[in-house]
């Protein structure tokens, strides 16, 4: 018997993440110098990695042979600490990527529906998936998330549903009170899960702490890959009741978040100096790549995280011209935007090198 028959359903159909290749792929690929290579594909930090964290990074490595801490107890001290919260209130992973799946472990069965706006971070659908329950995606109106449309898309059926503020790819942001409207109004037998992966980068991000006082069926999630530059040492974390923590726990793997990413994050939770550089710089580089922007005559979607899309007519093309230029994009045609590439904010010299070889292959949508 082949192994393909002995497994699940669900994992015989499953979509595979891809993610894009690594600076040093392309430039064996393309005969190109791995270090003038500029890399604008994966919303990554690109002023590095908090100082303090590389300190405290450091530091673990001297213990290596020592398991984690297995609880990420300290680690959720400082975030209870910091949110006003307590430590039963928080759920470490891997990423928040894996809190994701978590939740699909804990909640999902075959025939269970998840709603979830389109296009949306992919990794909600390919959880859906893995786990035998139906995507439900709700079109995003004007390019944001239609909270109306997707409260009006749950039924009896409905387990969980996700709202990506902001919203990647589009890099679009609902306001504080159109998501403590929206989740204060979901039936009791759905889960709301707020996905903050680029809240840090809002002026005013939404305090949605005011649902968990009133006890509502929410999860948050956040992450220190982007704001906090810690994108290799995948740790991020969810805040929500302790009972929803709890449930999450049950299904964990033991020693999911290595002790060099935990006290790495304890230590980036403190270094508000890169935190407010990184916030400030990424406005500049916003404001850089929309002027440049506009005078190409290119249409893109105004954002408010650290990227944002671009119209160049046929997005394969586009980026195949960009990369053998050495500038990496993101092409959007899997989130169904033929027409678009997303494009990390850099610092002042990767967002000039982007836009000039933008003049260069003088895309027109």
């Amino acid at each position: 018997m082949k192994l393909e028959f002995l497994l699940k359903p669900s994992v015989r159909t499953q979509p595979i993440y891809e993610p894009g290749k690594p600076i040093e792929y392309v430039a064996r690929d393309l005969g190109l110098d791995p270090s003038k290579i500029t890399k604008l594909a994966s919303n990554e930090n690109p002023w590095g990695p908090s100082p303090q964290a590389v300190a405290a990074a450091k530091r673990a490595i001297d213990r290596g042979e020592v398991y984690p801490d297995g609880g990420c107890y300290t680690l959720r001290h400082a975030l209870a600490e910091k949110w006003s919260l307590t430590a039963d209130q928080f759920i470490v992973g891997n990423g928040s990527n894996e809190i994701i799946e978590l939740l699909g472990h804990a909640f999902l069965a075959p025939g269970d529906e998840v709603v979830m706006a389109t296009p949306a971070f992919a990794v909600y659908k390919l959880v859906t998936l893995l786990f035998g329950a139906n995507p439900i995606e709700v079109p995003l109106t004007q390019w944001r998330h239609d909270l109306n449309q997707i409260s009006k898309a749950i039924t009896r059926r409905t387990k969980l549903v996700f709202v990506c503020s902001p919203n990647n790819p589009t890099g679009t942001a609902n306001t504080e009170a159109e998501l403590l409207d929206f989740a204060r109004n979901l039936p009791d037998h759905v889960v709301a899960v707020f996905d903050e992966a680029y809240a840090e980068y809002l002026e005013n991000a939404p305090d949605l702490r005011p649902l968990l006082v009133e006890n509502r069926k929410v999860i948050c999630l956040r992450t220190f890959s982007k704001v906090y530059g810690l994108a290799a040492l995948r740790v991020g974390y969810g805040y929500s009741s302790p009972e929803m923590c709890a449930a999450l726990n049950r299904v964990r793997q033991p020693f999911n978040v290595n002790a060099i990413a935990q006290f790495a994050a304890i230590a980036a939770l403190n270094d508000d100096e890169f935190r407010k550089m990184t916030i400030r710089e990424n406005a500049h580089g916003l404001k850089q790549l929309e002027e440049n922007l506009l005078s190409l005559g290119l249409r893109f979607v105004p954002s408010v995280a650290n990227f944002m899309l671009v119209q160049v007519g046929d997005s394969a093309k586009a980026f195949e011209s960009l990369q053998s230029q050495g500038v990496i994009v993101r092409p959007m045609k899997s989130y169904g935007l033929d027409e678009w590439i997303r494009v990390t904010v850099g610092s002042s010299d990767q967002n000039l090198r982007f836009l000039n070889s933008l003049k260069v292959s003088n895309f027109r949508p």
